[in-house]
């Protein structure tokens, strides 16, 4: 008997809800909004409100969205069961450049709130230190030499 291939599965924290899973399997496929939305025969926005968990596909349609999207109803729904195949050297470049754009995104969101704490520190240490010197905290506060 062959041995079974490993198939790695693409799972983020954003595909913990039905609009993340369905997001994330899009993606994947890499297909557009307007591609999935006209296969299912709804409109863009739908599919959008959908993929933002502001409503819900009816059955039928979340029937169709697996079998366009290569997922298991139960996956969108549930999370658990086929989701999106991550084949090495198999992943649309469209999806790839998604996945870099979000997670260069999370870097300069990060990098922002970063400095934005940094600075809450500072203004805090300015106004509650006796004499201008180091405040109540302890020990060495990160981003700051």
């Amino acid at each position: 008997m062959p041995a079974r291939r490993h198939i790695p599965r693409i799972t983020d924290s954003s595909d913990d809800t039905l609009g993340g899973r369905l997001s994330a399997a899009r993606d994947a496929s890499g297909l557009s909004l307007a591609d999935v939305a006209n296969r299912v025969g709804v409109k863009r926005e739908s599919l959008l409100a959908w993929e933002a968990d502001r409503s819900e596909p009816r059955p039928s349609n979340l029937i169709d969205l697996a079998g366009i999207l290569g997922v298991s109803p139960m996956w969108l729904m549930t999370g658990v069961g086929s989701g999106p195949v991550l084949e090495a050297g198999d992943v649309p470049l469209e999806a790839l450049k998604l996945q870099l754009q979000r997670l260069t995104d999370a870097h300069r969101e990060c990098g922002r709130l970063i400095e934005t704490i940094a600075r809450q520190i500072e203004v805090y240490e300015s106004r509650h230190a006796p004499g201008g010197e180091a405040g109540d905290l302890d020990g060495p506060v990160m981003g700051r030499a």
